[in-house]
């Protein structure tokens, strides 16, 4: 099932390797999708809305997670396209070591804020008390949703994206039984949402690691790989706190766009929050090419074939804008039939219809730009460079604010709505010249490395 990524034409290995990778962010999305779908149907509205308003914050949970583990597996990335496979196994062990140690720190550090945050972000009264239920105990189960994307990454970097998206679509499967379960028959609400949530991914997580010891012998450790490498920390770190701190920075954005949205009631943030669901459903594809576009780079400035590097990303930026105008039209198409799915019957949809269509339409229109920010952000992190990706996300953040701030002082809908936007052309203008400057760095590194073995 290793994939490699160094031979072949850059457009068939890319769109196989991201087909797989697609199906399983849409499983992956569909977790947190079904806890709000289900959430909305069974318990009541402002319990959505509860489940919605911690979306931001989700998303900077799992984020800082998906970066940092996707930055300890640069380097088995560059090392198994090298095919230096002892360097792969220590890299393996390095990494699972600094996972743990990042597990306790984000968990103590995510439980002890979760409520001042909340507050912080205007959230409603009378949603308060859900939201924090459900997002305390999402961060209590951090340690599931760090391994898993860590053993997920793993795979990734020596080609094999498909063993991570049957062990997500079975665990996304078991999560919806745990939901009607919990929810249902148990009558737990929220909190049976995140419980569901969090003994789903662990399962995952615990299955790909069996895998990686069972069918992937070039990934799994021997006695003598497990303890810390300071020069493989620093590598790792080096790549992974810039990676996490990107998401960090990316979603403290979204957060004072939620704060945004959440001064306009509970109607408004139930609405936003299907909508958004939605989007993040069709959106799927642009990440998955960015992941793809990780270890593409990662495989092949390890092989040091610059070549390569530009021709996938001529490719992804094909694939990507087709898609992207594919996005826009089936988020406009399936908005009204979708956002029934989340709320009874009881619930005047007549009034969720405008707050859902406002953000839906002005994002749709923003799709190709956002599409390229995936691709330029994970090919220069693939290739070690960490930094301006993370600056990227500084971007993202200030335009959020900016446009945030205007639009509560203006007590404007559509100006809030319009943060993504906002941010979506900013970070992609910044990090398609970003990777023009780092091409020429790396055409001159790889250059120096094939005239001189030891640079």
């Amino acid at each position: 099932m290793e994939q490699d990524m160094t031979q072949g034409r850059p457009l068939s290995i890319i769109l196989r390797f991201t087909i797989p990778l697609i199906i399983g962010n849409v499983f992956q999305q569909l977790y947190n999708m079904a806890d709000t779908i289900i959430v909305g149907r069974f318990v009541s509205a402002n319990a959505l809305a509860a489940v919605g308003s911690t979306g931001t914050i989700m998303f900077l949970l799992i984020g800082f997670s998906q970066g940092i583990t996707a930055g300890f597996s640069v380097l088995t990335s560059q090392r198994y396209g090298a095919k230096d496979i002892d360097g792969v196994r220590r890299s393996v062990a390095n990494g699972i070591l600094l996972a743990l140690l990042a597990t306790i720190l984000l968990t103590v550090i995510s439980v002890l804020g979760m409520r001042p945050l909340l507050r912080l972000m205007n959230t409603p009264e009378d949603i308060f008390d859900d939201a924090y239920t459900y997002i305390v105990l999402i961060s209590a189960g951090m340690i599931v949703n760090i391994f898993y994307n860590l053993f997920s990454s793993y795979l990734r970097a020596i080609g094999n994206s498909q063993v991570p998206l049957f062990f997500l679509v079975f665990s996304a499967c078991l999560n919806v039984a745990l939901d009607l379960l919990f929810i249902i028959n148990f009558h737990m609400g929220v909190a049976g949402a995140a419980v569901a949530t969090n003994l789903s991914q662990g399962i995952s997580a615990v299955l790909c690691l069996f895998y990686i010891y069972k069918k992937a012998p070039a990934l799994a450790p021997e006695r003598t790989h497990w303890r810390l490498n300071g020069q493989d920390s620093r590598h790792q770190l080096s790549m992974g706190i810039p990676m996490a701190f990107q998401f960090a920075i990316t979603a403290s954005g979204t957060m004072i766009m939620q704060a945004a949205i959440n001064l306009f009631g509970s109607t408004a943030v139930a609405s936003f929050t299907a909508a958004s669901k939605l989007q993040n459903l069709v959106t799927q594809g642009m990440i998955a090419m960015g992941q793809t576009m990780a270890s593409y780079g990662g495989q092949n400035y390890g092989k040091g074939d610059f070549g390569r590097l530009k021709a996938g990303v001529r490719a992804a930026l094909l694939c990507s804008a087709v898609y992207a105008l594919i996005a826009a039209v089936l988020v406009c198409l399936f908005l009204q039939p979708s956002l029934g799915l989340f709320f009874s019957g009881d619930v005047d949809m007549e009034a969720m219809m405008p707050w859902a269509k406002t953000y839906i339409y002005l994002c749709a229109v923003f799709y190709v730009p956002l599409s390229t920010i995936f691709i330029f952000r994970n090919i220069m992190q693939g290739c070690g460079y960490g930094f301006l990706p993370m600056m990227g996300g500084v971007v993202e953040l200030i335009a959020r604010m900016v446009v945030a701030l205007i639009a509560m002082q203006l007590l404007s809908y559509p100006l809030a709505c319009f943060c993504d936007p906002a941010a979506w052309v900013g970070a992609a203008v910044f990090t398609g010249f970003s990777w023009k400057y780092i091409a020429k760095q790396i055409e001159k590194r790889l250059a120096a490395r094939r005239e001189s073995p030891t640079v």
